[in-house]
């Protein structure tokens, strides 16, 4: 699922107003190296989007680990001896690879290559524009890393680059971002080549992404609570949990439009009473869970589970 940690940055030419303004400039470079410098533009584009990464994830992670995420589910026979560590050193060691190509167009932002604007009376339709544009980031964003994220499925390269983020059978809240480097970076193009082809004011880019960036962790929390009206319309942590445990149904990121156009939509199992919890619950009642609350190999070959 979608990655999207380093796009809170995207508007990036007003992080770096704010922090050749109050860090850079007085404290950082020297004189001679002016503000709209390429090299200069380029080191600091580096530092201020690794470090933005590292506070967005692991704060909203961390936020949501320990207030959302059901630590019931660790009881899982799916989930891994020291999964929360291996997420998160998977992540941090991805991250700043990423964040290579994502400053290349960061850099093109920067330079007026976009059509984001800083005004709304810069947009042709006003307001109103600012609620389509809303609306089409949604809804482009969704179809487009519903086609990408079913690609790096194929069994061609499965294995290579996005295998790496489907060890996480049950995932936590620190999953979302825990994908193989390439895979990651595909994930997020489409936050970023948004603003390229549409127009959008800048502030509601930075808004509309640490939405994403919310949502991507919300998907990997194990909070299955969905309101009824939307269950069949909304792409949520019950849907992606089946993602996760059946590999081949639920690739959207919002939405289950693309899903059911293109024939992977399934039903979550934990709506129907057979997901996560009622595994445990069941084992529970069984008694097959060991002192320790965990279940023994031979209990996790015997819960359903497809194995790619």
């Amino acid at each position: 699922m979608s990655i999207s940690v380093f796009s809170v940055l995207s508007a990036m030419d007003l992080v770096l107003n704010v922090a050749d303004y109050y860090v850079l400039t007085p404290y950082v470079y020297p004189e001679s190296w002016l503000e709209d410098g390429t090299l200069r533009q380029i080191i600091s584009l580096l530092v201020l989007t690794n470090l933005g990464a590292a506070v967005l994830y692991l704060g909203l992670g961390a936020i949501s680990y320990y207030f959302v995420f059901d630590h019931k589910l660790m009881k899982h026979p799916h989930f891994l001896e020291n999964q929360v560590q291996r997420e998160i050193k998977y992540a941090m060691t991805s991250l700043p690879i990423i964040s290579i190509p994502t400053v290349a167009l960061f850099f093109a932002e920067v330079r007026g290559y976009s059509k984001l604007y800083d005004n709304v009376s810069d947009s042709p339709l006003g307001w109103s524009g600012l609620f389509l544009s809303m609306i089409s980031f949604l809804f482009f964003t969704d179809m487009c890393i519903y086609w990408i994220h079913r690609f790096l499925h194929h069994k061609s390269i499965y294995k290579l680059f996005h295998k790496a983020h489907h060890i996480w059978k049950i995932p936590t809240p620190f999953a979302s971002h825990a994908f193989h480097p390439l895979d990651g970076f595909m994930q997020g193009v489409p936050y970023h080549i948004y603003p390229f082809f549409f127009p959008l004011h800048k502030v509601l880019y930075l808004a509309l992404y640490i939405f994403v960036n919310i949502w991507t962790i919300s998907i990997h929390d194990g909070d299955y609570r969905v309101p009824g009206a939307l269950t069949s319309v909304v792409n949520g942590a019950a849907h992606h949990t089946d993602h996760h445990l059946f590999f081949e149904y639920n690739y959207g990121q919002y939405f289950t439009l693309w899903d059911r156009l293109g024939g992977s939509y399934r039903h979550p199992s934990p709506l129907m009473g057979k997901g996560p919890h009622d595994v445990i619950r069941k084992l529970e009642a069984e008694g097959k869970l060991g002192s320790d609350g965990k279940a023994n190999g031979n209990v996790r070959n015997g819960v359903t589970c497809k194995e790619e």
